[in-house]
């Protein structure tokens, strides 16, 4: 893994909502479920985001 993409990643976790913390550790896997689909959303947005500026 590159810095680049540390740094994206990174960059996503710091503006992770708080609900999506908050699920995070939660004891309900529903919950948490939800929040790790949508983190995963969040970084793959970002990811392709700056692979579609690098082409």
């Amino acid at each position: 893994m590159t810095e680049e993409t540390k740094a994206i990643i990174l960059g996503v976790l710091e503006r992770a909502p708080q609900w999506i913390r908050h699920d995070l550790v939660a004891k309900d896997a529903a919950a948490r479920a939800r929040a790790e689909e949508t983190l995963a959303a969040m970084i793959a947005d970002a990811l392709g985001k700056e692979i579609g500026r690098a082409a």
